[in-house]
């Protein structure tokens, strides 16, 4: 089938006038009807197309990175013990997130529309109706993926304005924080975008400066040298550039577990491709062009970091990297500098996220399965979506204020951060089995195909996402001082069976009940936007 027919039939998918219709008897459309039920493309309106490529690489850019650049380096040394490893296990991330990005880029073309994860898991899993969708609300309304963040930000402005960094203080400035962010995104959208592009752009600017200075250190430039009063780095000789590396596997597994993390993001400008110009080519020149910033920065970021501090002091200071790297070249009185730069890089990841979840929460509005789903679809009076934007902001807000400090934190960051290798699990699985013959009657067929062996590789390293947490962590590496391990993949399963609670009783237990069956009829609005409501019609009216 051309481009061109292809198009033509997704918008009358779009505008079509017969219901989707879901009986007692047969909860999903058959797979033989897989290439007329459901739309693969979202054309209806038009104006949303604002964002063009260097918007789409900013949105990725920012997602990635924010305080892992900085603070990351000295973790993962600590798991590899050389800095030879360290590197190695870097390599590893980029690979995988090279993969991930295949993966994506591949859904972004077949899929080009606002939802990302939520979109392409209903495109696969089907049956039973709906099922797939509710699971995913259930993390999407309930999980804040700003949290972490924001607390970070507000420690290191506090640092950087010399203010006391009490529980209270840092939990203020990151609700505030969250709060700017909210308005910006939700009142002032264009003002919005165009704030996360300029620090897109500032912290790209730093990143090169710390590799650029890094580098003059390394090859001797006058005026880039170590103050001698600091212990003065040899880490790239051979010898000692493999000194120390770690045999034990736990620490290995950590560490590039760690690394792995580092990379995620890498999917951000595929929550948001209705408002994507021309999203097909543009996530096709997006996605690799970032992600090939996002690598370059991280390889001669460390290497600037290793061409200026030690290995010791890296390991027993205690201190980030970054800091080190200031303090050995420019003198202890840049501290608070740098924790302005590090605030300002995690803004920008703040306002990249909350951009994006705000789609995805106005996708599953516009899919009509959750209360107030009109609200979450409507982009009134701002033209943004400001209800999800809205719904994300307080369970953020509420994840700060109601966390105690100690392991509770720890253990929101990791139960955050796990559902996502369930959906990348979920979604290269998903990938995989569009390849397969019983799948055949989906006609995937998408502009950029990626290649077979790096979808199996990319499913392969979220099963380890997924799997390494179950494992118990060897002595020196626990998760947790006070809490079982696994607690944050209890919880994480615990969000994913209520979504499985609230489809049960809402499809299939309230309307066999009450002897009706659910209607979906698709509905344009005045403004011209389209979206999904139920109806109830009475099995014995028939």
């Amino acid at each position: 089938m051309s481009q061109a027919a292809l198009l033509q039939e997704t918008e009358s998918l779009l505008q079509y006038s017969e219901p989707r219709e879901y009986s007692n008897e047969s909860t999903a459309p058959d797979i033989r009807d897989a290439a007329t039920t459901i739309p693969t493309k979202d054309f209806s309106d038009t104006r949303r197309q604002q964002l063009g490529l260097l918007n789409a690489v900013s949105l990725i850019f920012n997602r990635i990175i924010g305080t892992g650049v900085f603070a990351a380096p000295s973790v993962i040394l600590k798991s590899s013990g050389s800095v030879g490893l360290t590197f190695v296990m870097w390599i590893i991330g980029a690979l995988v997130s090279a993969a991930g990005t295949a993966v994506y880029v591949e859904f972004g073309t077949g899929l080009p529309r606002n939802g990302g994860e939520k979109t392409y898991l209903e495109y696969i899993y089907r049956r039973p109706a709906f099922l797939m969708s509710c699971v995913y609300a259930s993390y999407g309304i309930l999980l804040g993926q700003v949290p972490a963040a924001s607390v970070a930000f507000g420690g290191y402005v506090l640092h950087a304005l010399g203010c006391e960094q009490t529980a209270v203080h840092v939990r203020t400035v990151a609700c505030l924080c969250i709060i700017l962010c909210l308005f910006v995104h939700g009142v002032f959208p264009t003002i919005g975008i165009k704030l996360q592009d300029t620090l897109g752009v500032f912290k790209l600017a730093v990143l090169l400066l710390i590799s650029a200075s890094g580098l003059f250190s390394l090859v001797g430039m006058p005026g880039f040298s170590v103050g001698e009063v600091y212990d003065q780095p040899r880490n790239f000789g051979w010898t000692t550039f493999w000194e120390g590396s770690s045999m034990s596997a736990n620490a290995f597994t950590n560490g590039v577990y760690l690394v792995i993390w580092s990379f995620i993001g890498y999917s951000n400008a595929n929550y948001a491709l209705s408002e994507v110009r021309n999203p097909i080519q543009t996530i096709q020149r997006a996605a690799p062009l970032a992600m090939l910033l996002v690598t370059t920065v991280y390889v001669l970021v460390n290497i600037a970091y290793y061409a200026v501090v030690s290995k010791g002091d890296i390991l027993e200071s205690g201190t980030i990297a970054a800091a080190l790297f200031f303090r050995n070249l420019f003198g202890p009185a840049t501290e608070r500098v740098l924790s302005a730069v590090i605030g300002l890089s995690i803004l920008g990841n703040i306002l990249a996220v909350l951009f994006s979840q705000g789609r995805v929460n106005q996708e599953l509005g516009r899919e009509g399965i959750l209360p107030c789903s009109q609200l979450l679809a409507s982009n009134e009076p701002f033209d943004a979506p400001l209800f999800g934007l809205f719904i994300q902001s307080l369970v953020s807000i509420l994840t700060i204020l109601l966390t105690p400090a100690g392991d509770a934190y720890t253990f929101v960051v990791n139960f955050t951060s796990y559902p996502l290798a369930l959906f990348n699990l979920l979604t290269s699985g998903g990938l995989l089995l569009l390849y397969t013959r019983p799948y055949k009657p989906y006609d995937w067929n998408p502009p950029f195909r990626a290649p077979k062996y790096v979808v199996i590789f990319f499913f392969l390293s979220n099963v380890f996402l997924v799997v390494v947490p179950i494992i118990p962590p060897s002595r020196g590496y626990e998760v947790y001082e006070h809490l079982p391990y696994y607690s944050h993949v209890v919880m994480a399963m615990a969000i994913g069976l209520a979504g499985v609670l609230y489809w049960f009783l809402c499809f299939e237990w309230l309307p066999r009940r009450s002897g009706h069956r659910l209607q979906q009829d698709v509905i344009t609005e005045a403004n011209g936007r389209t979206r999904q409501v139920f109806r109830r019609i009475p099995v014995h009216s028939e």
